[in-house]
């Protein structure tokens, strides 16, 4: 509700400065209704059409109506910041050149939207490779330097198809970790739909571990697990294994791995999915160190009270494009990045794709190459 709230207000305002300000005569102002009409719908369309039908379908579809609504929130935003000195200079023209300065304004305003849409777009397909350090307290020397590739919200589904997840896996293989991380979101459609995709997955050359995210409680997530194990990937669900570095001997020293699924598991309707930090924690030597892979960043003040010494979330995008992070924020307490919860470390990458709106502005998609050091 608040979403659609949301769209229908921001028509409403581009009406009011693109279309009545703009068109003195009233049938080019119904033209006008009826394509913002159309566009928003369009939106709407884009976000149903993955979950209806075959996603590839739904590209053309997906495309407008996301770059759309991107497109039409950043005109508004720039139009909204040129609404003062409007209001000054009206007072000072007549009709006809109060439209001339509407059209103006109008036109600066879809040309900044433009350009920063189309700086996100190339933004949004280019996921970086971001390396970062983080030092554990118990973490034995014999594993200093070992290396987790984190992924998250990959969201392969009506735009992210089977090249952009190819890249993605040579970009992990180039990196040469000891283990790779999918913390969650990783598609957008079911294992029928998205599967023959999915499996580019198997590519991996190290070990590799996933959890669930709020997506995959959209997709059937109890098939992308089955389908996931199938291609090699070990699924976490409130449990944890020993890992070490890659191709070490038996014997060679480790580190406890868990994962829980994702928080709105629970109200999904797959039967026995909740997180469960504690059960996945149960048993476990303290003297170990602990790395976590949770969804969500919000569940860092429980892995902080059971003494995780590193989370390991996604889900935030970074706030993908500004100013989405600001809202982002309301529900999560980190956007991106390394931070500290008591003795407990949280990285939150940005995250490897997107979600809605193939568009990323001041916060570019990245795989994250985290190294463990020990103290």
């Amino acid at each position: 509700m608040m979403a659609a709230t949301v769209v229908v207000l921001l028509h409403a305002y581009l009406y009011f400065r693109l279309v009545r300000d703009v068109l003195p005569e009233r049938r080019w102002r119904l033209v006008g209704l009826l394509v913002l009409v159309l566009l928003a719908f369009s939106t709407v369309a884009a976000v149903a059409v993955g979950r209806e039908i075959r996603p590839e379908l739904g590209i053309p579809l997906s495309w407008a109506g996301y770059l759309w609504i991107v497109f039409g929130l950043y005109t508004a935003l720039a139009l909204l910041v040129l609404e003062l000195p409007r209001a000054l200079l009206r007072r000072r023209l007549d009709p006809s050149r109060r439209t001339a300065l509407a059209r103006l304004l109008t036109g600066a305003a879809a040309l900044f939207a433009a350009g920063t849409v189309g700086f996100g777009v190339t933004q949004a397909r280019r996921p970086r490779l971001v390396r970062r350090e983080i030092t554990l307290d118990r973490l034995d020397p014999a594993l200093d330097g070992m290396t987790i590739a984190a992924l998250s919200d990959v969201h392969v589904g009506t735009i992210n198809r089977r090249p952009f997840l190819r890249d993605v896996v040579t970009q992990v293989n180039d990196a040469r970790p000891d283990l790779v991380a999918i913390v969650g979101d990783l598609v957008d459609g079911s294992v029928e739909q998205l599967g023959d995709i999915v499996e580019a997955l198997s590519g991996l050359d190290a070990p590799a571990f996933f959890v669930t995210g709020n997506h995959e409680y959209f997709s059937g997530a109890d098939d992308w697990c089955e389908f996931l194990t199938g291609i090699g990937v070990r699924v976490l669900r409130n449990e944890r294994v020993a890992v070490g570095r890659r191709g070490a001997p038996p014997g060679s020293a480790t580190l406890d791995l868990a994962g829980i699924d994702d928080r709105t598991a629970a109200r999904s309707g797959e039967a026995g999915h909740a997180p469960n930090l504690a059960g996945a924690l149960a048993g476990r030597d303290e003297s170990r160190p602990v790395v976590l892979l949770a969804h969500q960043p919000v569940m860092v003040d429980q892995a902080a009270g059971r003494g995780v010494d590193l989370q390991i979330s996604g889900h935030t995008h970074g706030g993908q494009f500004l100013p989405m992070g600001y809202v982002v924020l309301l529900d999560q307490p980190v956007l991106a990045g390394l931070t500290r919860v008591g003795r407990t470390w949280l990285y939150v990458t940005r995250g490897v794709g997107f979600w809605g709106p193939p568009v990323r502005v001041g916060a570019p998609p990245e795989i994250t190459l985290l190294t463990l050091r020990a103290p």
